[in-house]
């Protein structure tokens, strides 16, 4: 038995790899994997909280036309109806998961 969810993932330069990792009831996580160049573009959820958990690399998050240049390890907290995004600025892939709660 393996308790270990992730996928292996290698997106191109400016590319994006998705996967759905947890769905269940009320929770959604979602891989991200970001090619140098890569992004998803701002966004907003309105009826749930959604985490990003960056676990390599670097990414710049953009939070209600704000932005943060953000290195792995970091978590950051997307609030209901605050538009939301991140872009891979680097030239190394960068690996998130967007927790989504509960599920819209």
């Amino acid at each position: 038995m393996t308790l270990n969810e992730l996928p292996a993932v290698d997106p191109a330069a400016g590319e994006v790899e998705t996967a759905e990792l947890v769905v269940h009831d009320d929770v959604l996580v979602k891989l991200f994997a970001l090619g140098p160049g890569g992004a998803f573009d701002p966004h907003v959820h309105d009826d749930c909280e959604n985490v990003f958990h960056l676990l390599e690399g670097e990414v710049v998050v953009t939070q209600d036309g704000t932005k943060e240049t953000v290195s792995a390890p970091a978590v950051v907290h997307n609030e209901r109806g605050v538009e939301h995004g991140a872009r891979n600025e680097s030239d190394e892939r960068a690996l998130l998961t967007a927790s989504l709660c509960p599920l819209p």
